[in-house]
């Protein structure tokens, strides 16, 4: 009897175990965090056009990004600096034409959308070292663009934690190709110190949570 017991024990911890292992893998799977699942907007944006072939820079048409917590979605003039010129009778094009001929603006859908009660700042990101690539990924090899990464507190915090493995120089924070030339945890104690990041602060709840 008390053999039959201990396995029934045994059985139902193993099965809590699959279980609770099951529904973690579920939860951080693409199905619910759409990670790597291209977002349909109204117009089939290529990032991998844009900046990979052309390699027009990430400010270009993120106006804020240096300078404000949101880096901002560029208007439909900065779509047609160019498109009044090229492509001007594209059918793929006619609704960012409609767009700046009723100054009406296009209704992008967010890829990266965080929950109301966290905060994020563009700004400081950039001025600590972070480079796009690090949260978004290689945008330039989209064509069309997803969501990198969960963008889960546990992923944001194991950047928090230890930032001198994502630091990169301020002139390389667009470069989506970067590789450092030295090591990277040396060149990242190096960052913290020339660009004050205030590591044992990083994990303040206050930071992210206002």
């Amino acid at each position: 009897m008390k053999v039959i017991s201990r396995a029934s024990i045994v059985l139902a911890l193993l099965t809590l175990g699959v279980i609770s292992w099951t529904a973690v893998a579920l939860y951080n799977a693409g199905y619910t965090t759409n990670v790597k699942r291209p977002v349909i907007q109204p117009i089939p944006f290529s990032h991998l056009h844009h900046a990979g072939e052309l390699g027009i820079s990430c400010e270009y048409c993120h106006t804020s990004v240096e300078t404000s917590s949101f880096a901002g979605i560029p208007p439909t003039y900065t779509c047609m600096t160019c498109h009044s010129q090229i492509w001007t009778s594209s059918p793929m094009l006619e609704p960012v034409r409609y767009s700046y001929r009723t100054n009406t603006p296009l209704e992008w859908i967010r890829v990266n959308d965080l929950p109301d009660f966290v905060y994020f700042n563009h700004s400081i990101h950039i001025a600590k070292g972070v480079g796009c690539v690090t949260c978004h990924g290689r945008v330039d090899e989209m064509p069309l663009t997803w969501k990198q990464n969960t963008l889960f507190m546990s992923w944001c915090l194991d950047c928090h934690r230890d930032p001198a493995k994502y630091l990169r120089p301020k002139k390389e924070i667009f470069n989506f190709a970067y590789r450092p030339v030295v090591d990277q945890l040396t060149l990242g104690k190096e960052l913290e110190k020339e660009n004050e990041v205030q590591v044992k602060r990083l994990t303040d709840c206050s930071v992210c949570h206002r």
